[in-house]
């Protein structure tokens, strides 16, 4: 752990020059691309191409009639759409995960789903969780917020989780039991959530994941930390690697909404940068690589992106949100990054719709 601790620390005394590939070479993004839903609040997205040759989005969804934050932690589902071209649009096929009752681990929300294939396997890494109250509705949504019973416990409750499927049309098996469990006295004592898969040619799985801990007071809890997990198959048993997270409040700076991908020039990472202490910038993307999917190195000069993006239609607008970036790889080469959005001059209290849009990256 201590090792790319130190290669992370080395890689950020060195952010100057130029900017890196994926910021040179963001093209304009189409207006109408990606998934938007009427009714639901859209969010986080991943991309595979299937065998039939369409590519396949899973995202995720909850009612408008709640609020988005916290709404998609007692009601997100995790949608399949279709389309005949990475921009899209994505027309909904089916609810790939949903409701399924109290009583499971990941009964009453599923969310930020990731999708890989190994051999003829389809896997969906998400985040689950539950509450063993009502559900909410118009009714007594007066009484839901963050500091709610359901939120309290839906929070509490938040694990990763695998569905499986030799179809990405479904259907999917989920398990009983999520993938990666709290642990007493560590970073993620409190939750585990967001899951980043790497599957390597052997099978193997490098996992990166939010940890939050419980703090001195044993009630509330910790800011977000990033750690990462090792199996040694999507479905074998998995372990974090090392005591300390590889990003922090503590350590370089709080980060969230890691994506893993690897590609002809090796390993991956992109995420968004929080608070801004390693890119400059609050909630920009930032990029790192490894050779091994362990040891990581920030970029050079760390900046992915900005919320600012320039439209098709000629306008260039600074999105209130510009979140859960997915870059996504055909013929060995990134060819698009994905990301969730919301209008609105930012907070997620302040938007009226999301969704989920893409940006080409020039050939």
């Amino acid at each position: 752990m201590m090792k790319y601790i130190f290669l992370l620390f080395i890689g950020c005394l060195f952010s100057c020059g130029a900017q890196n590939s994926l910021y040179n070479n963001l093209d304009e993004a189409p207006i109408d691309g990606g998934l938007q839903m009427d009714d639901y609040w859209v969010w986080g997205s991943s991309v595979i191409k299937g065998d039939d040759g369409l590519y396949h989005m899973y995202a995720s969804r909850w009612p408008k009639m709640l609020p988005f934050h916290p709404g998609w932690m007692v009601a997100s589902e995790i949608v399949h759409a279709t389309s005949k071209t990475p921009e899209g649009p994505y027309q909904f096929q089916d609810i790939a995960l949903g409701d399924r009752g109290t009583q499971y681990w990941d009964g009453k929300s599923c969310h930020n789903p990731k999708i890989v294939k190994y051999k003829d396997t389809y896997i969906l890494y998400y985040m689950g969780s539950t509450h063993p109250f009502e559900d909410v509705t118009e009714e007594n949504l007066s009484d839901f917020d963050l500091s709610s019973k359901w939120c309290i416990a839906a929070r509490w409750g938040k694990r990763i989780g695998i569905a499986t499927s030799k179809n990405p049309n479904g259907p999917w098996k989920r398990q009983n039991e999520p993938i990666l469990e709290v642990e007493p006295n560590s970073y993620y004592s409190f939750l585990t959530s967001n899951p980043s898969p790497l599957i390597k040619e052997d099978g193997s799985v490098v996992l990166l994941f939010k940890g939050r801990s419980y703090k001195e007071d044993g009630v509330s809890q910790s800011d977000m930390s990033i750690g990462v997990a090792t199996a040694p198959s999507f479905d074998g048993d998995y372990t974090v690697i090392g005591d300390e997270p590889l990003f922090s409040m503590e350590r370089f700076g709080e980060v969230e909404d890691p994506h893993l991908w690897s590609d002809n020039a090796g390993y991956h990472m992109i995420a968004k940068d929080q608070r801004g202490l390693i890119t400059g910038g609050k909630g920009d993307g930032l990029v790192a690589h490894s050779e091994n999917g362990i040891d990581w190195v920030i970029d050079e000069n760390p900046r992915a992106y900005t919320k600012k993006v320039k439209w098709n239609n000629g306008k260039t607008i600074k999105q209130g949100q510009l979140e859960r970036p997915f870059v996504f790889v055909e013929n060995g080469k990134p060819t698009h990054i994905f990301f969730a959005t919301m209008d609105g001059p930012g907070g997620f209290s302040n938007g009226t719709k999301t969704w989920n849009m893409v940006i080409p990256l020039k050939k």
